[in-house]
């Protein structure tokens, strides 16, 4: 039993080093494979000097300072003011149970994909959108593109809203989820309720005893999210302005040009990419100096009140503001999806057909068989390897003496935290044309091990982190129990690990398949087009003429991460529910274990 259970942790051991591989080496080879033709070193082109000139081409473009600004000021203010949103409601709403209705709301946004979010917006805010046609009352009335003020626009406001939109719910669940850990829960109750008697009001407790605590442990992933918002391409992609576009669209238009040439471009660009991610995660941290600055001179003053009155009124227009998208999002795409024929400014169509789902699902076919393949495969990988490399954490603890067991823990845990954050710190758009670079070098033909690759590096972190907070505040006494009755490490994480973790495991599954299915940059990229998904062809069907066809594949995009989280919800109470027992003709349930 012994040699089984070291063959089981050397397994554990190896399983957190490919984790390891996976998350850092794409990232890295990535990143060399677009610096390389970023200074001119493009061999299968004949460019083999390296000089500085294409970094001299791009900047010589007249509008490459106003693309470096749309892409940094939408990502920080979209980060910035989603902050404040949830933060906000976080304050007001702490300790009611608000709280978890606001869940239930900002569902349907966390779960949709971001470029399905972004023709959601676009149904409703265009010209000739569901909010258009509300406050038309003209009935002659011919719907102009001046109409739109978030549309479109040079100054970004679509993308703004679009990634607020989508930022607000990941940030306030994120951080529930932190304060819903035992030692973090204990403090903040204690704080909070030490500040209530000493007079001050819940928003002033929150925000001057609780927040400079959270906000520590949710920092890499609020600066993760800000990366992304700096490099999104789907969201500019559709809603953003066309000339000059975003700096990440630019790379996205250069990579696929005709001209073979326009890669050395597309490269430069993504290096700058990274440079306007790195400025704007400065900007972030010194808006952070200046408002820790300023809470310790609020500190000070003695107030009891920290803008309330202004705080719960921008709480309220958030919800409200939500309650009105999801409402409308879900009603026009709907209606659009089977609408016969919808002129404006009519708020109902004149008639409905089937013959647009018709249509989408024959086309739609293989694409959905794409998806659902590449997503259970890569979800099933990032699992299994997160499974095994959680469980090397306690079974390396266990082999080292107490005193080491702590140290080792810490180390380990702060290189995964490194691993974690590489692929979502650097944006997307530096390392997937490096990664694709390199591809076509090795393995050219292996389209589908190329797009598992670039999915499983954005699974990978996701899945590691909803399910390490479960998996790690697991009561440790089932596994001694377990082995003092002569049960192996490895039956113990089959037997009893695992089923006590069924819902935590599904539901990380699930994330990990939703996150699969969201992704279309990597898609695209890693194939070329060869293999198309879901998402490819929503943000192509949105590209066109026909919003029927566009609302029913976000429908789709919709629909297929709900049944995988609704599938996770409900499995595990039907899989591992414990059986009842009937002893001297009494039928009785098994009790957990509480310990003495």
């Amino acid at each position: 039993m012994i040699g089984y259970g070291n063959y089981f942790y050397r397994v554990t051991i190896l399983a957190r080093w490919l984790l390891l591989i996976l998350l850092t080496v794409p990232v890295l080879a990535g990143v060399v494979g677009v610096v390389l033709p970023a200074f001119g070193y493009f061999p299968a082109i004949g460019a083999n000097a390296v000089s500085m000139d294409v970094f001299a081409q791009l900047f010589a473009l007249n509008d490459a300072a106003e693309m470096i600004a749309l892409s940094l000021i939408t990502g920080v203010a979209s980060t910035l003011i989603a902050c404040l949103c949830a933060f906000s409601l976080l304050a007001v709403f702490y300790r009611t149970r608000v709280l978890s209705w606001l869940q239930g709301l900002f569902s349907p946004f966390l779960v949709l994909p971001h470029a399905a979010a972004a023709i959601s917006l676009l149904f409703l805010l265009s010209p000739s959108g569901f909010f258009a046609r509300l406050f038309t009352f003209d009935s002659d009335a011919i719907p102009s593109s001046s109409q739109s003020y978030f549309l479109f626009d040079e100054l970004g406001l679509g993308i703004v809203l679009a990634l607020i939109v989508k930022e607000v719910p990941f940030i306030l669940l994120m951080a529930l989820s932190v304060m819903s850990q035992p030692l973090m829960k204990e403090k903040i109750n204690g704080y909070f309720n030490v500040g209530v008697s000493l007079g001050y009001s819940s928003i002033s407790v929150f925000f001057k005893l609780i927040l400079p605590v959270l906000y520590p442990q949710i920092r890499l992933p609020l600066l993760a999210v800000l990366v992304f918002a700096v490099s999104n391409v789907e969201i500019p992609l559709i809603l953003g302005p066309n000339n000059p576009s975003t700096l990440a669209v630019a790379v996205l238009h250069w990579f696929n040009h005709i001209d073979l040439s326009m890669r050395l471009m597309a490269s430069a660009a993504a290096v700058v990419q990274v440079g306007v991610a790195a400025v704007a995660i400065g900007l972030v941290i010194l808006i952070e100096n200046i408002l820790a600055w300023l809470g310790e001179r609020s500190w000070l003053s003695g107030k009891r009140t920290f803008g309330d009155d202004g705080l719960k009124l921008l709480s309220l227009f958030v919800v409200a503001g939500y309650a009105v998208l999801v409402a409308g999002t879900l009603f026009n795409l709907v209606l659009f999806s089977v609408a016969q024929h919808w002129p404006f400014p009519q708020v109902l169509p004149s008639g409905f057909t089937v013959l647009h789902w018709q249509s989408v699902l024959e086309a739609a076919l293989e694409p959905i068989i794409n998806t659902l393949i590449l997503g259970g495969m890569v979800s099933l990988t990032a699992l299994v390897l997160v499974l095994l490399a959680l469980e090397n954490e306690v079974l390396g603890s266990f082999n080292r003496a107490p005193d080491k067991a702590h140290s080792y823990q810490s180390n380990a845990g702060a290189l995964l935290n490194i691993a974690l954050f590489l692929p979502l710190l650097v944006p997307g758009v530096a390392f997937l044309y490096g990664l694709v670079w390199f591809q076509q070098i090795a393995l050219k033909n292996a389209v589908w091990f190329h797009v598992y690759i670039a999915h499983i590096v954005y699974v990978m972190p996701y899945v590691f982190l909803s399910l390490a907070i479960a998996y790690r505040k697991l009561d440790s006494r089932y596994a001694m129990v377990a082995q003092s009755l002569g049960k192996s490490p490895i039956r113990v994480f089959l037997s009893i690990k695992l089923p006590l973790l069924a819902g935590p495991i599904m539901v990380a599954f699930a994330l990990g398949l939703a996150i699969s299915f969201s992704q279309y940059l990597p898609t695209l990229l890693a194939t070329g087009g060869a293999i198309s998904t879901v998402t490819t062809e929503a943000v192509a069907a949105a590209s066109g003429s026909s919003m029927r066809l566009s609302a029913a594949y976000v429908i789709i995009q919709a629909v297929l991460p709900l049944v995988g989280f609704l599938l996770a919800w409900w499995l595990p109470g039907v899989l591992f529910t414990p059986r009842k027992v009937q002893i001297n003709n009494k039928t009785t349930s098994p009790q957990p274990f509480r310990g003495s």
